[in-house]
């Protein structure tokens, strides 16, 4: 069996409840005219998918209202209906697809891995050895340089060690009272979906080609824990097995 299948890889609208807790305490972005898309540059719309409201978007938006030029970090493909509208608010916008990124990382290891040389035989195959790797070389940005993060449900996808770490990077960019928009899944999807913003109530759901198979479940307590840094967390739960969360920094 391969690393990549080990690792299950392949080659080749509800009504929301709201739930507010405090969590307990234990730059390549360029002018505002311009996006930075790392990993692919803006495309344009594809087939129009399902549209769901989004309770967590609007909380977002309440939360950015005010900021001026402020400057957001979109961690999934570069829409274009995305990425003006937050231009369109005044918004610095980067890019960075980071499941295509991981799972071209994945590809890479696989080959380095059969090529049977000196540096595949020293290097270390742990998931905490992956994440560091894989983190040397992307998700590169300054601290304190951006004021919101879509983050979607990556996090859902990426192995465990890998959404630590990566959580960890991610609350380092944020400025003070940043903001993070997450979703996680109630039980395990079945199938692969990405996000865009349809208009700022609501968000449309696309399905497209499996990258990374799902990786883990959170539990809320797991969540928690894994945004300690952050002072607040508020997430609406939805009957379409989406729970959509802020953390602010």
């Amino acid at each position: 069996m391969s690393f990549l299948n080990k690792l299950g890889i392949g080659i080749g609208t509800g009504t929301s409840r709201e739930v507010s807790r405090p969590i307990p305490q234990n730059g390549r972005a360029r002018s505002v005219a311009q996006v930075q898309a790392v990993g692919g540059a803006p495309r344009p719309p594809e087939a129009t998918g399902s549209t769901r409201i989004s309770n967590g978007l609007k909380e977002l938006l309440w939360n950015l209202d005010g900021l001026g030029r402020g400057t957001l970090l979109d961690l999934g493909p570069a829409w274009q209906t995305t990425l003006s509208f937050f231009i369109e608010r005044g918004f610095r916008v980067s890019s960075e697809d980071i499941l295509r990124e991981w799972k071209d990382f994945l590809n890479e290891e696989e080959a380095l891995l059969q090529g049977l040389n000196a540096a595949s035989e020293t290097m270390d195959m742990t998931p905490t050895g992956r994440a560091a790797r894989f983190l040397e070389t992307n998700l590169q940005y300054p601290r304190a340089s951006f004021d919101a993060v879509l983050a979607w449900d990556l996090l859902d996808y990426l192995e465990p060690a890998l959404a630590k770490q990566t959580i960890a990077v991610m609350t380092d960019w944020l400025r003070p009272g940043g903001v993070v928009f997450a979703l996680f899944h109630s039980k395990k999807p079945e199938g692969f979906q990405r996000y865009r913003i349809a208009d700022s109530n609501s968000l449309q759901i696309i399905s497209a080609t499996v990258l990374c198979p799902a990786q883990k479940v959170y539990q809320n307590r797991e969540i928690q824990d894994l945004f300690s840094r952050f002072r607040t967390m508020k997430s609406f739960v939805s009957r379409d097995q989406l729970r959509e969360t802020l953390f602010i920094k």
